[in-house]
């Protein structure tokens, strides 16, 4: 049973199904265009396939919204979605946008918009979920719904519009799919959300980008700013970001950076990057020989720490930052719960481990890896000091060609029945979308 009334932010990341009950993906925006003294018409979803791809689902596919999910017809075009003139993104576009109420009660922002079902396989926005400016220093302003035609929009000549509600629309989304999100906004509003996103999250975010759009998208920051997400990043992949750079750009950015991150990363850019020591990360986690399992265990539990780095931890004598005392050994975590929590991990050591050299091709370290079944692998300098760890994940996207992160380039299956059914065009109330 279809709703006849649902709110655009809740519908974020809702499955699409087909009528076999197939999971086809999920929604990511929905699609309206205005019409002249009337409120904007749905002309459809827009849905992200297996593969990070997007395509335009048009309403009229759609037969049911509601609890949480999207059924359609099952039949999709899977022509990777392109954004038409006219057309508005509700969560990238409408979302954070000042409005003026027309009974003179002042300004609000849209929070959240309502779309209704007009007739059968017909949308439109209905209603507004506005906030208020709050009126003390603390909380926040009031909240009130609104109709459509009670409003008018308010947009200062070169005022960036709020980002503030889109970027709570996306905290739950992972780093790879807030970066696929990112780089499906138009340009402007791309812009606009990098620029309010907390420095970690959307480092997280570039991380995940290939080269040319990481550096398209810090060339959209300030430089100040663009030095404190690169502080935020992993060393490695700060150093391969700025290795893209121009010279005097990112000498400038290095100089800006926190000196300890700056180090990490000047001394990786001394590396070839098809290296081990191009390859590795600077933050292991490192730990003395008589450290016990129970402060092993508390180390890899850290939210923040990546899964393959969180598989082991390096053991050496002093000091405890890369490069370290001489490299005793590693110790994996599956080790260490077999283990009583006061045992020294001194007497754990994985002693069949070879580490490999700085200068190690990076072929030689993906055979390692691949022929011992491991998700690590230390690093060490010419007198056995260790100087970083190389993980799977960075010798995959070693591995994996330049443009692998491109949508263009991955069209995964998206149900039995769509691939091979040709999709008619269908009329819309601005003109024809296939």
């Amino acid at each position: 049973m279809s709703a006849t009334r649902v709110f655009v932010a809740r519908l974020a990341g809702c499955s699409v199904f087909d009528p076999a009950g197939d999971r086809v993906g999920r929604v990511r925006d929905v699609l309206v265009v205005y019409r002249r003294g009337k409120s904007p018409t749905v002309v459809g979803l827009i849905v992200e396939i297996p593969g990070k791809r997007t395509v335009f689902v048009g309403i009229g596919r759609v037969t049911s919204i509601g609890a949480g999910q999207v059924i359609t017809t099952g039949l999709i075009n899977l022509r990777r979605f392109v954004q038409r003139g006219g057309e508005v993104r509700v969560i990238a576009e409408l979302l954070g946008r000042r409005v003026v109420v027309r009974d003179g009660s002042g300004d609000a922002t849209i929070e959240d918009v309502a779309i209704e079902e007009t007739a059968p396989g017909e949308w439109d926005v209905t209603d507004l979920f506005l906030r208020r400016p709050k009126t003390g220093a603390f909380g926040r302003g009031s909240t009130v719904f609104a109709a459509w035609d009670a409003v008018r929009e308010k947009t200062e000549k070169g005022e960036p519009q709020s980002a503030e509600q889109l970027i709570a629309t996306y905290s739950d989304l992972l780093p790879a799919d807030l970066a696929s999100t990112l780089l499906e906004l138009p340009e402007g509003r791309r812009a606009e959300v990098a620029a309010e996103l907390p420095d970690a999250r959307l480092a997280d975010a570039l991380e995940e980008m290939d080269e040319d759009d990481q550096i398209d998208l810090i060339g959209t920051l300030p430089n100040e700013r663009a030095a404190d997400v690169l502080d935020a990043m992993q060393p490695d992949d700060a150093a391969d970001l700025i290795a893209q750079l121009p010279e005097k750009q990112g000498e400038a950015l290095l100089d800006l950076m926190e000196p300890e991150e700056a180090e990490d990363v000047r001394f990786l850019l001394t590396y070839a990057p098809d290296t081990a020591g191009g390859l590795m990360t600077t933050e292991p986690i490192i730990v003395s020989a008589d450290a016990t399992v129970a402060e092993g265990l508390a180390l890899i539990r850290r939210h923040e720490l990546a899964p393959a780095l969180g598989a082991a931890v390096c053991v050496t004598l002093p000091p405890y930052e890369p490069p370290t005392g001489r490299f005793l050994g590693m110790v994996h975590f599956q080790r260490m719960l077999r283990y009583p929590p006061n045992e020294r991990l001194g007497t754990l050591l994985d002693t069949s481990l070879e580490p490999v050299r700085a200068d190690t091709s990076a072929a030689e370290v993906s055979r390692i890896l691949a022929s011992y079944n491991l998700v690590s692998l230390p690093v060490v300098d010419e007198n056995h000091r260790l100087v970083g760890v190389v993980t799977i994940d960075d010798v995959l996207d070693y591995l994996l060609p330049d443009d692998w992160r491109s949508t263009e380039n991955r069209r995964g299956p998206v149900s039995t029945s769509t691939a091979a059914i040709p999709i008619p065009r269908r009329r819309t109330s601005h003109g024809t979308r296939r």
